[in-house]
């Protein structure tokens, strides 16, 4: 077991009648791929543009006085649907207001906003409205900074923003009753303390449980002097007068916290004397990525089945069963399920072959990513350029042949759906019924193009000069299906540990060093030799390989040898000094190689500034993928 105006018709890989995939451990054996079908794809209106100086946003620019926001990225961030299907929820930079007493002084700073998606507009005659502009400041108490990733919950009525709660007195966030005076704000906070003193706990990149009543988030912590993430579940409670903490004003606190990690369980990758074992039902729930539709799974980014292959898997919150929903060789991040758990959309980075030089290669164990994973992951951007494009699978996932459909296929022309210079970001989408998915993109920027990067800056041609949009992919020959019910989590996640605050986080014991024997399953071996650093950190693998394979397609010979050198200085940064020197046989004629020297990688994981001497350079059947030149 183990755990990112315009319209065109177009026709791709998938179709659209599955079963729903079993996901409670029972074997269950994927259908041929589905046929193809028709998508729609249109960007959704936003408010207009102007300048950021105050009295900017004229009536000129919007007639209405409803706000303006701003060009750059930014804060933008879109989230899912409303239950009706009709509003996706937005945060956005509202810029350039006048100043106060004008009503349209509201308009400014960072505001949650809903869009209309099916062309219609609001009682105002705009097709997007405003939630938390004009909230008065007794109804927006602590309001926390961190805005990003919203969502409605599905009770219609809730939206996180970010690390707050925003709740209309009962009415649905849409309704023309949901007004500035009847709406509060509502910080989050986790107690994590024995007293629950402190500023609490910071969650990172909260999601939502279909269930309206649970949160999942992830952290960043140190898991054996290696970085790492840790990924919890926990309860939903109002606090209307807190007697603890540093927000002392009302607020929703996160309770019954289960840290999802097995205890009983071993790591992926484990050893048993000079014996190196990898158990692919390795719960392993990094970070987190939401639920599935129902909520009976817990999505999350997992340690790779192959080398240097990152992958989402789905974890079972009851019975721990894993499944592995992608396989393709690039980077995937952002994923989410259709209502009925029939369908996954993810942001990947397949088709940019951003690092296909170093994953193209299959059948490889995942040896080298004790020391590479950091790197590989920070490979997948250029700065705060992601190469994301949205992938449409079934429920059941990649399997060779099979790796779905692009919503906006491949087209060089500016502004079209498919330009690859408009990038998506976190997080996509489904509609309830499942016939819509809504996503969004950001344009490439400098320093990711222009100045000293050989790229060129393309010219934004959205509203504006507007380096973002919303776009809106619609599945248009499926019928609305019905909305499942709601997995019931009941008490907890039996294999999780229960977290109290104050805890320490759960420690599995590492490798250390030595020399191990790993078997392949079908056949060969590879001697691995691993050094270790005292704070338990795993600083260098060599692994060479003799007729290995474990998957029955791929025959593995040859070497490589990784030294990681950590920066003591920062935990985000790596440096890497990768040798290799594989030939792959079977399924696929494949090698992996470094140029004389091996190939040197700098990077920061939060940074993601490629930057290298040498190459590693993999070729699959006579095709050959190149690491990205410096800074592109």
């Amino acid at each position: 077991m183990r755990c990112s105006a315009i319209s065109l018709v177009l026709a791709a890989f998938i179709g659209v009648a599955q079963a729903i995939p079993q996901s409670q451990g029972e074997s269950s054996k994927p259908p041929p791929p589905p046929p193809p079908e028709p998508v729609q794809v249109i960007e959704l209106p936003l408010p207009p543009v102007s300048d950021s100086t105050t009295g900017a946003c004229t009536l000129k620019i919007n007639a209405k006085g409803t706000g303006c926001i701003n060009r750059p990225l930014g804060t933008f961030h879109a989230g899912g649907f409303t239950p009706d299907d009709k509003h996706v929820v937005v945060n956005v930079q509202y810029v350039g207001a006048p100043p106060a007493p004008d009503p349209a002084s509201i308009y400014n700073g960072e505001h949650l906003i809903l869009v209309k998606t099916d062309g219609t507009k609001f009682g105002n005659g705009d097709p997007w409205k405003c939630l938390s502009c004009g909230v008065p400041a007794e109804n927006a108490r602590s309001v926390q900074q961190d805005k990003s990733y919203p969502h409605v919950f599905r009770n219609g009525r809730k939206a996180i923003w970010g690390l707050n709660i925003l709740e209309c007195g009962g009415a649905n966030l849409e309704s023309e009753s949901c007004k500035p005076e009847n709406t509060y704000i509502y910080p989050l906070y986790w107690p994590n303390t024995v007293d629950g003193a402190g500023p609490g706990g910071v969650p990172r990149e909260l999601r939502v449980h279909p269930d309206d009543n649970h949160l999942g988030f992830s952290s960043f912590t140190n898991f054996n002097g290696q970085l790492g993430q840790i990924a919890y579940l926990g309860l939903l409670k109002f606090n209307p007068i807190p007697v603890s903490g540093d927000t002392r004003d009302p607020r929703y606190d996160i309770v019954d916290v289960d840290v999802l990690f097995d205890p009983k369980g071993k790591g992926i990758i484990s050893a048993d004397g000079t014996k190196l074992i990898i158990n692919n039902e390795a719960i392993n729930v990094g970070e987190l990525r939401g639920f599935s539709g129902t909520g009976d799974e817990v999505t999350c980014i997992g340690g790779s089945v192959e080398a240097n292959n990152m992958d989402v898997f789905a974890v079972h919150l009851k019975t721990g069963a894993v499944r592995r929903l992608t396989s393709h060789p690039e980077y995937v991040d952002p994923v989410a399920f259709s209502a009925d758990n029939k369908w996954i959309v993810v942001m990947d980075t397949r088709g940019s072959n951003r690092l296909m030089w170093a994953a193209a290669m299959r059948g490889i164990p995942p040896l080298a990513d004790m020391v590479t994973a950091a790197a590989t992951a920070a490979s997948r951007n250029n700065l705060q350029r992601r190469f994301f494009q949205p992938i449409l699978l079934d429920g059941f996932g990649d399997r060779d042949p099979y790796y779905g459909q692009r919503l906006n296929p491949h087209d060089d022309k500016p502004e079209s759906i498919g330009d690859p210079n408009w990038n998506g970001r976190a997080d996509p989408a489904f509609s309830y019924d499942g016939t819509k998915i809504v996503y969004w993109q950001a344009l490439v920027v400098s320093p990711s193009c222009g100045g000293g990067n050989p790229l060129p800056c393309p010219a934004s041609t959205a509203q504006g000069g507007r380096e973002y949009r919303l776009m809106l992919a619609t599945l248009s020959s499926r019928k609305a299906q019905k909305v499942p019910k709601v997995f019931d989590i009941g008490k907890g996640v039996p294999w999780a540990v229960r977290y109290r605050p104050g805890d320490a986080l759960p420690r599995r014991e590492g490798l250390k060093t030595g020399e191990y024997t790993l078997k392949g399953q079908v056949s060969g071996s590879a001697e691995v030799s691993i050094t270790a650093a005292p704070t338990g950190a795993i600083l260098h693998v060599a692994a060479t390989y003799v007729n290995f394979n474990s998957d029955g397609k791929h025959t593995i010979n040859g070497y490589e040898n990784i030294t990681n050198i950590p920066d003591p200085q920062n935990r985000y940064k790596t440096e890497l000094i990768w040798f290799s020197d594989l030939v792959g046989t079977g399924a696929s004629t494949s090698t992996k190689k470094s140029t004389e020297g091996g190939f040197k990688l700098n990077i920061e994981l939060m940074v993601n500034n490629f930057q290298a001497t040498g190459k590693l350079i993999s070729t699959v059947d006579g095709v050959s993928y190149e690491p990205p030149a410096n800074g592109t």
